[in-house]
């Protein structure tokens, strides 16, 4: 059942779940208000959202342990939307999302992952980090150089606290960084933009809330492109998350049941005046190298979020900006996977195009959807180029019997069906031909026909043509779709000719 949870993930390792989820709601904070000032709403959007994905998702996800909340990557699909239409088309943009995600669960789209190559997630993480650097320029532009100071400085806590013995290694250094960068700000009264310029915080619990739009075609018309692509979005930075948590962890998940709790989440956030999450990559990691392992460091996180936001909403407004710039620049150089960049001399041609071509397309149309497209297509074809020059065939004559034998050895499908029909000497005077599929593999239609053309062509010379050793799938598909033993459908083909 969707809403069962095993007892191990909730009360399994309560100390180290407890103490995990304290240390994600103090690195969402910052985080949700980023991400919401890149969407362009208020930051109580991006901390409602997160504290309501945390929490739907600790009860009916997929994953334990794993981190969902507002997202960078989801931020940035919102922005034309946001500053188009408003906040609460947002919102019904938010409950379509969650619908497609759902739906998405019950087709099982999760298994669609395996499709995804390491080249195609390298080159998604890569262009997520750019665009989130790229989404602090405009606080660094036409700014005073206390502005360039401040950053700086954040960034320097947040490299250089963690070297500090004991409590370095407790307290997360974006936290710290927020604190001190506030202290700074506030008693040398700098004249910088502060959080509270961007929107009031909140300073009650969220309450439920139907988008006010109208429940029309046309209302549908403007949510729907930026509904599939959020939804389309989340659900791969989900799986993702959800994949690397799987190997961190050494224990598996339900990646379908992941699709349908992060529907669920999102509904749950748009009815409550959130904007639409998935799971973070950074945070899930901090989660587990906190120890935390279980449902409840996730329903942590989320509570401790929403008491904090709450209660401390006063200190939160006083936040420069220049702090959270720190941090999204963090994240961003966190996020980009350096190794990649060395690994261009090592890793085969193919394999570096994936990767850029799915960071110069996300990078170039802001959406993480379309690069993963394109990476994943870009793969296929490689991965099917590559294993078509594996199918060859020999031959050998029997000049005692006037028998040519053709061995076929590999996998005959569209992309190496011509080269399988050119192996054929179709001029050659013999009495029989036998062609041995021992050790052959049709996949397709494409394939069958060039059996069918091979077969037809030979007889057609006078040749017997045999056909042995067809493994089970092969003579499926050959039974199936050939024609070279009907003459009645040859006739058809060859009518008129």
């Amino acid at each position: 059942m969707l809403f069962l949870s095993k007892k191990y993930d909730w009360l399994g390792n309560i100390r180290g779940d407890v103490l995990a989820g304290v240390v994600v709601a103090l690195a969402l904070i910052p985080e949700a208000i980023a991400f919401s000032i890149i969407a362009g709403v208020d930051p109580k959007v991006g901390l409602y959202a997160s504290f309501c994905i945390a929490v739907i998702t600790a009860f009916v996800g997929g994953r334990p342990g794993m981190i969902s909340a507002a997202t960078g990557a989801m931020a940035l699909l919102m922005v034309t939307l946001v500053k188009d239409h408003g906040l609460q088309y947002l919102l019904a943009a938010t409950l379509l999302t969650g619908v497609f995600q759902i739906i998405a669960g019950y087709l099982k789209l999760g298994s669609l992952m395996s499709f995804v190559s390491r080249s195609v997630v390298t080159g998604f993480v890569n262009a997520l980090a750019i665009l989130i650097f790229m989404a602090q320029l405009p606080e660094l532009t036409n700014v005073t150089w206390h502005v360039y100071a401040m950053t700086a400085g954040g960034l320097a806590i947040i490299y250089l606290f963690p070297y500090l013995p004991v409590i370095g290694k407790v307290l997360p250094s974006p936290l710290i960084c927020i604190i001190a960068l506030t202290v700074i700000a506030v008693y040398l009264k700098l004249d910088i933009r502060t959080v509270g310029d961007m929107g009031q915080l909140p300073d009650t619990l969220p309450i439920f809330l139907w988008p006010e739009v109208p429940l029309n075609l046309e209302t549908l018309q403007i949510v729907l492109p930026y509904s599939l692509p959020l939804a389309v979005v989340g659900l791969l930075e989900s799986m993702m998350t959800a994949t690397i948590v799987d190997d961190l962890t050494d224990t598996g998940s339900d990646k379908n049941r992941e699709c349908k709790g992060q529907g669920l989440a999102n509904i749950g956030a748009g009815l409550l005046g959130g904007m639409a999450g998935c799971a973070m990559i950074g945070q899930s990691i901090i989660n587990i190298k906190s120890g935390g392992r279980g449902r409840l460091s996730t329903l942590c996180a989320g509570v401790f979020l929403l008491i904090m936001v709450v209660f401390l909403d006063k200190w939160l407004s006083m936040i420069p900006m220049a702090a959270l710039v720190a941090v999204m620049i963090m994240v961003s150089i966190g996020t980009f996977s350096w190794r990649s960049i060395v690994n261009l001399k090592q890793h085969p041609l193919s394999t570096n195009i994936v990767m850029l071509s799915t960071v110069t397309v996300v990078v170039w149309s802001h959406n993480l959807a379309m690069g993963v497209f394109v990476g994943v297509l870009l793969a296929s074809l490689f991965f099917a180029n590559k294993i078509s020059h594996f199918m060859y065939v020999e031959s050998k004559l029997d000049q005692d019997s006037n028998t040519r034998t053709y061995k076929v050895i590999g996998q005959v499908f569209f992309n190496s069906a011509d080269k399988f029909v050119a192996s054929f000497d179709f001029k050659e005077a013999v009495e029989k031909v036998v062609i041995d599929l021992k050790r052959a593999h049709f996949w397709d239609i494409t394939s069958v026909n060039a059996m069918d053309k091979v077969v037809i062509k030979l007889r057609r010379e006078g040749a017997d043509v045999e056909l042995i050793g067809m493994n089970e799938a092969t003579a499926t598909i050959v039974d199936r779709f050939a024609i070279h033993d009907n003459p009645e459908e040859i006739e058809k083909v060859m009518g008129g000719h």
